[in-house]
Protein backbone atom coordinates (compact mmCIF):
# COMPACT_ATOMS: atom_id res chain seq x y z
CA UNK A 1 0.00 0.00 0.00
CA UNK A 2 1.71 3.44 -1.07
CA UNK A 3 2.04 5.91 2.18
CA UNK A 4 1.03 9.33 2.51
CA UNK A 5 3.80 10.51 2.29
CA UNK A 6 4.78 9.01 -0.97
CA UNK A 7 1.24 9.75 -2.29
CA UNK A 8 1.79 13.49 -1.07
CA UNK A 9 5.17 13.76 -3.22
CA UNK A 10 3.49 13.13 -6.45
CA UNK A 11 0.79 15.48 -5.71
CA UNK A 12 2.94 18.27 -7.09
CA UNK A 13 3.57 16.33 -10.14
CA UNK A 14 -0.20 15.19 -10.78
CA UNK A 15 -1.38 18.81 -10.40
CA UNK A 16 0.81 20.22 -12.87
CA UNK A 17 -0.06 17.55 -15.48
CA UNK A 18 -3.53 18.59 -15.29
CA UNK A 19 -2.85 21.53 -15.10
CA UNK A 20 -0.68 21.66 -18.83
CA UNK A 21 -2.98 19.25 -20.07
CA UNK A 22 -6.32 20.81 -19.05
CA UNK A 23 -7.24 21.55 -22.32
CA UNK A 24 -6.77 18.40 -23.41
CA UNK A 25 -9.07 17.23 -20.73
CA UNK A 26 -11.35 19.02 -21.50
CA UNK A 27 -11.74 17.92 -25.19
CA UNK A 28 -11.87 14.35 -24.09
CA UNK A 29 -14.95 15.35 -22.20
CA UNK A 30 -16.85 17.62 -24.47
CA UNK A 31 -16.21 15.32 -27.65
CA UNK A 32 -16.40 11.85 -26.05
CA UNK A 33 -17.33 11.30 -22.64
CA UNK A 34 -20.24 14.06 -22.83
CA UNK A 35 -21.06 12.93 -26.45
CA UNK A 36 -21.64 9.14 -24.84
CA UNK A 37 -23.75 10.11 -22.17
CA UNK A 38 -26.39 12.30 -24.45
CA UNK A 39 -26.47 9.55 -27.19
CA UNK A 40 -27.52 7.10 -23.98
CA UNK A 41 -30.09 9.12 -22.25
CA UNK A 42 -31.62 10.87 -25.25
CA UNK A 43 -31.03 7.31 -27.85
CA UNK A 44 -30.69 10.12 -30.85
CA UNK A 45 -27.19 10.45 -32.21
CA UNK A 46 -25.01 13.26 -31.98
CA UNK A 47 -24.67 14.33 -35.29
CA UNK A 48 -28.70 13.98 -35.73
CA UNK A 49 -28.91 16.30 -32.37
CA UNK A 50 -26.77 19.05 -34.04
CA UNK A 51 -29.19 18.91 -37.25
CA UNK A 52 -31.87 19.18 -35.17
CA UNK A 53 -30.56 22.19 -33.84
CA UNK A 54 -29.77 23.71 -37.51
CA UNK A 55 -32.68 22.91 -38.67
CA UNK A 56 -34.66 25.10 -36.06
CA UNK A 57 -32.17 27.81 -35.71
CA UNK A 58 -30.40 28.17 -39.00
CA UNK A 59 -31.66 29.85 -42.07
CA UNK A 60 -32.61 27.45 -44.96
CA UNK A 61 -30.70 28.46 -47.99
CA UNK A 62 -28.01 30.61 -46.34
CA UNK A 63 -24.85 28.08 -46.24
CA UNK A 64 -22.96 31.00 -44.30
CA UNK A 65 -25.88 30.71 -41.42
CA UNK A 66 -25.74 27.20 -41.23
CA UNK A 67 -22.09 27.16 -41.10
CA UNK A 68 -22.34 30.02 -38.09
CA UNK A 69 -25.10 27.69 -36.55
CA UNK A 70 -23.20 24.50 -35.97
CA UNK A 71 -20.26 26.83 -35.19
CA UNK A 72 -22.65 27.73 -32.06
CA UNK A 73 -23.79 24.67 -31.57
CA UNK A 74 -20.37 23.16 -31.26
CA UNK A 75 -18.74 26.38 -29.10
CA UNK A 76 -21.81 26.17 -27.04
CA UNK A 77 -23.45 22.22 -26.70
CA UNK A 78 -21.30 19.30 -28.13
CA UNK A 79 -17.95 19.21 -29.83
CA UNK A 80 -17.92 18.15 -33.42
CA UNK A 81 -15.37 17.30 -35.23
CA UNK A 82 -15.73 19.03 -38.31
CA UNK A 83 -12.82 21.55 -39.66
CA UNK A 84 -14.43 24.66 -38.55
CA UNK A 85 -14.52 28.62 -38.96
CA UNK A 86 -10.83 29.38 -37.96
CA UNK A 87 -9.47 26.71 -40.57
CA UNK A 88 -12.46 27.14 -42.64
CA UNK A 89 -11.11 30.17 -43.61
CA UNK A 90 -8.05 28.51 -44.94
CA UNK A 91 -9.77 26.47 -47.19
CA UNK A 92 -12.11 28.65 -48.30
CA UNK A 93 -9.10 30.94 -48.85
CA UNK A 94 -7.27 28.20 -50.90
CA UNK A 95 -10.47 27.05 -52.56
CA UNK A 96 -10.93 30.71 -54.29
CA UNK A 97 -7.38 31.29 -55.25
CA UNK A 98 -7.67 27.86 -57.51
CA UNK A 99 -10.85 28.48 -58.37
CA UNK A 100 -10.90 24.22 -59.08
CA UNK A 101 -13.24 22.51 -61.90
CA UNK A 102 -13.86 19.44 -59.64
CA UNK A 103 -13.35 19.04 -55.96
CA UNK A 104 -12.61 16.05 -54.17
CA UNK A 105 -13.65 15.82 -50.36
CA UNK A 106 -12.66 12.19 -48.46
CA UNK A 107 -14.87 12.37 -45.18
CA UNK A 108 -18.16 14.32 -45.53
CA UNK A 109 -19.09 14.00 -42.10
CA UNK A 110 -21.86 16.06 -41.36
CA UNK A 111 -21.63 18.01 -44.16
CA UNK A 112 -19.86 21.72 -42.67
CA UNK A 113 -17.07 21.23 -44.90
CA UNK A 114 -19.51 20.23 -48.03
CA UNK A 115 -21.25 23.31 -47.77
CA UNK A 116 -18.23 25.42 -47.27
CA UNK A 117 -16.68 24.36 -50.26
CA UNK A 118 -19.69 24.41 -52.35
CA UNK A 119 -20.15 28.04 -51.30
CA UNK A 120 -16.65 29.08 -52.52
CA UNK A 121 -17.28 27.14 -56.07
CA UNK A 122 -16.57 29.20 -58.93
CA UNK A 123 -19.94 28.53 -61.59
CA UNK A 124 -20.14 25.10 -63.43
CA UNK A 125 -17.96 23.33 -60.66
CA UNK A 126 -18.72 20.37 -59.21
CA UNK A 127 -18.08 18.97 -55.72
CA UNK A 128 -18.31 14.94 -54.55
CA UNK A 129 -18.18 14.35 -51.21
CA UNK A 130 -17.47 10.72 -49.97
CA UNK A 131 -18.45 9.40 -46.41
CA UNK A 132 -18.39 5.54 -45.65
CA UNK A 133 -21.06 5.99 -42.12
CA UNK A 134 -24.57 5.67 -43.86
CA UNK A 135 -25.92 7.27 -41.12
CA UNK A 136 -23.68 10.53 -41.26
CA UNK A 137 -24.67 10.44 -45.17
CA UNK A 138 -28.06 10.86 -44.24
CA UNK A 139 -27.55 13.96 -41.90
CA UNK A 140 -24.77 15.21 -44.31
CA UNK A 141 -27.67 15.23 -47.54
CA UNK A 142 -29.95 17.28 -45.37
CA UNK A 143 -27.49 19.83 -44.49
CA UNK A 144 -25.97 20.38 -47.97
CA UNK A 145 -29.48 20.71 -49.28
CA UNK A 146 -31.29 22.63 -46.74
CA UNK A 147 -27.67 25.35 -47.69
CA UNK A 148 -29.40 25.09 -51.17
CA UNK A 149 -27.16 23.11 -53.12
CA UNK A 150 -28.38 20.03 -55.63
CA UNK A 151 -27.12 16.79 -56.65
CA UNK A 152 -25.43 18.80 -59.94
CA UNK A 153 -23.52 21.15 -57.35
CA UNK A 154 -22.41 18.58 -54.92
CA UNK A 155 -22.90 14.48 -55.06
CA UNK A 156 -22.61 13.07 -52.01
CA UNK A 157 -21.29 9.17 -52.53
CA UNK A 158 -21.63 6.61 -49.50
CA UNK A 159 -19.09 4.10 -49.34
CA UNK A 160 -15.38 3.89 -47.97
CA UNK A 161 -12.69 5.40 -49.56
CA UNK A 162 -10.55 2.97 -50.58
CA UNK A 163 -13.26 1.78 -52.43
CA UNK A 164 -14.90 4.36 -54.45
CA UNK A 165 -11.56 5.84 -55.32
CA UNK A 166 -10.91 3.48 -57.97
CA UNK A 167 -14.71 3.54 -59.49
CA UNK A 168 -14.75 7.74 -60.06
CA UNK A 169 -13.81 7.32 -63.13
CA UNK A 170 -15.66 4.57 -64.48
CA UNK A 171 -18.76 4.79 -61.88
CA UNK A 172 -18.88 8.93 -61.94
CA UNK A 173 -17.21 10.34 -64.41
CA UNK A 174 -14.55 12.19 -62.74
CA UNK A 175 -11.74 12.11 -65.38
CA UNK A 176 -9.07 14.06 -63.15
CA UNK A 177 -9.70 16.61 -59.64
CA UNK A 178 -8.26 19.77 -58.93
CA UNK A 179 -8.69 19.94 -55.37
CA UNK A 180 -8.75 17.41 -53.03
CA UNK A 181 -9.96 17.92 -49.27
CA UNK A 182 -9.20 14.90 -46.52
CA UNK A 183 -10.66 15.39 -43.89
CA UNK A 184 -11.19 11.37 -42.43
CA UNK A 185 -9.31 8.95 -40.88
CA UNK A 186 -5.81 10.23 -40.46
CA UNK A 187 -4.37 7.13 -40.73
CA UNK A 188 -6.39 6.44 -44.38
CA UNK A 189 -4.67 9.82 -45.42
CA UNK A 190 -1.66 8.31 -46.96
CA UNK A 191 -2.99 5.58 -48.50
CA UNK A 192 -5.62 7.40 -50.23
CA UNK A 193 -3.13 10.13 -51.45
CA UNK A 194 -1.39 7.14 -53.16
CA UNK A 195 -4.68 5.96 -54.69
CA UNK A 196 -5.89 8.81 -56.33
CA UNK A 197 -1.87 9.24 -57.84
CA UNK A 198 -2.17 4.98 -58.72
CA UNK A 199 -5.39 6.00 -61.05
CA UNK A 200 -4.06 9.07 -62.24
CA UNK A 201 -6.70 11.49 -60.95
CA UNK A 202 -4.56 14.27 -59.74
CA UNK A 203 -4.67 16.72 -62.27
CA UNK A 204 -1.43 18.78 -62.70
CA UNK A 205 -0.95 21.07 -60.31
CA UNK A 206 -3.85 20.03 -58.30
CA UNK A 207 -4.17 21.63 -54.49
CA UNK A 208 -4.10 18.42 -51.91
CA UNK A 209 -5.31 19.79 -48.38
CA UNK A 210 -5.41 17.29 -45.21
CA UNK A 211 -6.95 18.59 -41.90
CA UNK A 212 -5.40 17.58 -38.42
CA UNK A 213 -2.10 17.22 -39.43
CA UNK A 214 -1.02 18.64 -36.37
CA UNK A 215 -3.46 17.50 -33.96
CA UNK A 216 -4.08 14.17 -33.87
CA UNK A 217 -1.70 14.23 -36.36
CA UNK A 218 -0.66 12.38 -39.39
CA UNK A 219 3.17 12.14 -39.68
CA UNK A 220 3.54 9.26 -42.02
CA UNK A 221 1.19 11.36 -44.67
CA UNK A 222 3.30 14.62 -44.28
CA UNK A 223 6.57 12.49 -44.19
CA UNK A 224 5.61 10.74 -47.93
CA UNK A 225 4.30 14.37 -49.04
CA UNK A 226 7.81 16.29 -48.19
CA UNK A 227 9.94 13.46 -49.39
CA UNK A 228 8.22 11.57 -52.43
CA UNK A 229 9.31 14.66 -54.90
CA UNK A 230 5.89 14.87 -56.11
CA UNK A 231 4.68 17.47 -54.31
CA UNK A 232 5.44 20.92 -53.02
CA UNK A 233 4.06 20.99 -49.37
CA UNK A 234 3.62 23.46 -46.47
CA UNK A 235 1.58 23.74 -42.93
CA UNK A 236 -1.09 26.21 -42.55
CA UNK A 237 -0.79 26.61 -38.63
CA UNK A 238 -3.93 27.03 -36.58
CA UNK A 239 -6.18 25.69 -33.24
CA UNK A 240 -8.50 22.51 -33.16
CA UNK A 241 -11.88 22.94 -34.23
CA UNK A 242 -13.65 24.84 -31.41
CA UNK A 243 -10.27 24.22 -28.99
CA UNK A 244 -7.92 27.53 -29.42
CA UNK A 245 -5.60 26.63 -26.91
CA UNK A 246 -4.80 23.28 -28.70
CA UNK A 247 -2.41 23.57 -31.93
CA UNK A 248 -3.61 21.89 -34.86
CA UNK A 249 -2.75 22.96 -38.96
CA UNK A 250 -3.71 21.79 -42.41
CA UNK A 251 -1.06 20.57 -45.06
CA UNK A 252 -1.50 22.28 -48.51
CA UNK A 253 0.12 19.87 -51.13
CA UNK A 254 0.51 21.10 -55.02
CA UNK A 255 1.17 18.43 -56.82
CA UNK A 256 4.05 18.68 -59.56
CA UNK A 257 3.64 15.45 -61.42
CA UNK A 258 5.14 12.40 -60.80
CA UNK A 259 8.54 11.72 -61.12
Amino acid sequence: MVSPAIALAFLPFLITLLIRYRHYLVLLYRAVLLGWLQDRLTGVPREQRAFQYVLTHAIPGDPQHILHTFDQWSYHCEHLSCVGPLKGKIVEKLLCERAPRTVLELGTYCGYGTVLMAAALPPAARLYTVEPNPQHASVAEKVIRLAGFDEQTVELIVGHSEEVIPQLREQHGVQSVDFVFMDHWKRCYLRDLQLLEEHGLLADRATVLADNVVFPGAPHFLQYAKTCGKYRCRVHRASLEYCRAIPDGIAELCYTGAR
